[in-house]
């Protein structure tokens, strides 16, 4: 499969991105993105909708966009946010912001953009404070830089989003995010032609199937 992804970005050579990945096996947006997230009955959604993504939809993820930081919750809104790229060191902070419930939260993510089905070519930001969302970002991060060690050119991995769960003695069934790596591509793959397609006689199209439901958080 070959996709055009990230190419033509000034990206840093691809060789650097090892040293800077591992650093999230330690540690437990920008505008036009939407923003994914898993909500707590386990479905991806994105946008202000809550919109569900595509059964079976693939994702390239940005090797290159991989953040860490810290972000600051009040009641159901963002207080502050502090976030650097994996190859900087950690923000400094100061106080956290007056009302931020749990103070300052240790937050990962990254960017990703759909590649398949009806949401092809929307670009999505994923970020979590969670201990199974971070431990999620942080196999992935790992499994670019171990890919990056055997082959520089290919180090952007194809995924599609699923989901573990967990029985949690308080607040009973826990979902986390999977990220589940069905190919590698290089960051300036070219579209693959077309398979020529046989003449077929001419049937009525069937009537458009409606968007996916909408889940409510």
């Amino acid at each position: 499969m070959n996709i055009v992804t990230f190419a033509g970005a000034n990206l840093p050579a691809v060789a650097s991105l090892s040293t800077s990945l591992l650093k999230l096996k330690s540690e437990a947006g920008p505008s036009g993105m939407v923003i994914l997230k898993m909500d707590k009955t386990g479905h991806w959604v994105f946008g202000a909708d809550q919109t569900e993504i595509e059964e079976g939809s693939q994702w390239a993820i940005n090797p290159f966009s991989f953040i860490h930081g810290y972000i600051a919750w009040g009641d159901g809104e963002v207080l502050g946010e502090k976030m650097a790229s994996v190859s900087d060191l950690l923000p400094e902070l100061d106080a956290a912001p007056p009302g931020a419930k749990k103070g300052w939260e240790t937050q990962v993510g990254m960017s990703l953009k759909c590649i398949s089905g009806e949401d092809a070519g929307m670009e999505a930001r994923f970020t979590t404070t969670s201990v199974g969302g971070k431990r999620g970002v942080q196999d992935l991060a790992v499994a670019i830089a171990e890919q990056v060690g055997k082959d520089q050119t290919k180090p952007v991995p194809i995924v599609t989003l699923g989901k573990e769960h967990y029985q949690h003695k308080s607040y009973g069934k826990i979902f986390t995010p999977v990220f589940a790596v069905k190919e590698w591509v290089s960051l300036t793959a070219e579209p693959a032609p077309a398979a020529a397609v046989p003449p077929t006689v001419e049937t009525p199209a069937p009537a458009p199937a409606g968007r996916r439901r909408r889940v409510v958080a």
